[in-house]
């Protein structure tokens, strides 16, 4: 008897791990990889694991890396990217990686436009998709005039997320930062600029609760093959950051606005696109679209809609029944950020340990631990909290 076509995913993040665990338990053969420090802490039993160069400071030998691996296979595996950098330097590499491994991904013109916030603010703009105002600062004197126009507060965002995280150190690294008025504007443009182009959103009012997430995979004739969304409860940090704790809802108007979007884009393959409900008047903004897998991929086993196993077996023709019914009411929780989390909202009054504890009750997930294979969630847990202390 044949083996099943194995896999191999680029991360080893608590995403990456949500893919590598999704299609073991299918019997599947994985390899996974990352760079030395995500691979000291997230490598897993479940897969054959090891380091590989950096996707954008060795672009070369990550290709060379790729085709020496893909060389070593019988029949082409499936690649999967768990972050942003894989997915950019895949579809750069496109062409090349065909010949060796099976993936799908939009167009690489749409690929670009979702990882620059600017061409992301102008794709909604252009498919008339309601969302907050973005404004590039191309210099000092923009910041200048940009100042007297835009409403405070606002957020200073990277153009580039994952280019500026890796320039930015750990202590100051923010995915966004609140500025309250003018002055505090070009104070913390003058810190971080040297870390990034930048731009100014409108924030949206409203609480981590207002935001919703629809994961998708569409196949190469735009045929929808899974859908499950989520609610943020908390996120890490508060304010402006990822998911801490998130829960399976559905609401049939957020599923109706990123449907709609994505198939006026054409965006083949993997989709995590994500709206808030403004406060101000109930409508859905659009936020942004990521074309991969994203960090709740074991919410995604947990809802019913494993979406790393249906894209294994749509790239495998093996015609997958579309499955776009989820449970409800099982929350996700990255335990160790939903802790740090917590204990900046209880420094700030925002939240007690009482009502911490709460929100934890119910059916639900870890994003990292499993009984047959507790070290990521161990030394993610350990790394975190060591960040943690170096950020004091």
């Amino acid at each position: 008897m044949q083996q099943p076509i194995s896999a191999v995913v680029l991360d080893l993040s608590a995403t990456g791990i949500g893919i590598v665990r999704s299609l073991h338990k299918q019997g599947i053969s994985v390899n996974a990889y990352d760079i030395k420090g995500k691979y000291e802490i997230g490598k897993t039993r479940h897969a054959t694991c090891g380091i590989c160069p950096n996707p954008v400071s060795e672009e070369q030998k990550m290709v060379k890396f790729l085709i020496k691996l893909g060389k070593e296979f019988s029949r082409k595996p499936v690649l999967y990217a768990g972050s942003d950098d894989f997915v950019h330097f895949i579809s750069k590499h496109r062409i090349l990686l065909q010949r060796y491994y099976r993936f799908l991904l939009p167009d690489p013109s749409l690929v670009e436009a979702v990882l620059d916030k600017r061409l992301t603010y102008e794709l909604a703009v252009k498919h008339n998709i309601p969302c907050p105002k973005v404004l590039a600062i191309d210099d000092d004197q923009q910041l200048e005039q940009m100042s007297g126009e835009v409403t405070f507060p606002c957020i200073l965002k990277p153009v580039y997320s994952s280019d500026f995280r890796k320039r930015v150190s750990h202590r100051l690294f923010k995915k966004a930062i609140l500025v309250e008025d003018a002055s505090q504007l070009r104070e913390q443009y003058s810190l971080y600029r040297p870390f990034g182009e930048l731009m100014l959103q409108e924030i949206i009012p409203g609480d981590e609760a207002c935001i919703y997430s629809v994961k998708t995979f569409f196949d190469e004739q735009m045929n929808l093959v899974g859908l499950y969304m989520n609610q943020k409860i908390h996120q890490f940090p508060p304010d402006f950051g990822s998911s801490a704790m998130v829960l399976s809802v559905r609401d049939e108007e957020v599923i109706r606005e990123a449907l709609s979007f994505l198939n006026k884009l054409q965006f083949k393959g993997l989709a995590i696109t994500e709206f808030k409900r403004d406060q101000r008047d109930g409508a859905l903004k659009f936020i942004e679209i990521n074309a991969r897998i994203g960090l709740t991929q074991q919410l995604s086993i947990a809802c019913g809609v494993d979406v790393a196993y249906l894209y294994y077996l749509s790239l495998t023709g093996q015609e997958p029944i579309p499955v776009t019914s989820q449970r409800e009411g099982v929350k996700w929780v990255y335990l160790v950020r939903d802790f740090i989390s917590f204990r900046q909202n209880r420094r700030d009054k925002q939240m007690t340990f009482t009502e911490w504890l709460k929100g934890l009750s119910g059916r639900k997930v870890e994003a990292l631990f499993a009984w047959d294979d507790p070290m990521p969630f161990i030394r993610s847990f350990v790394s975190h909290l060591r960040n943690v202390k170096v950020k004091r």
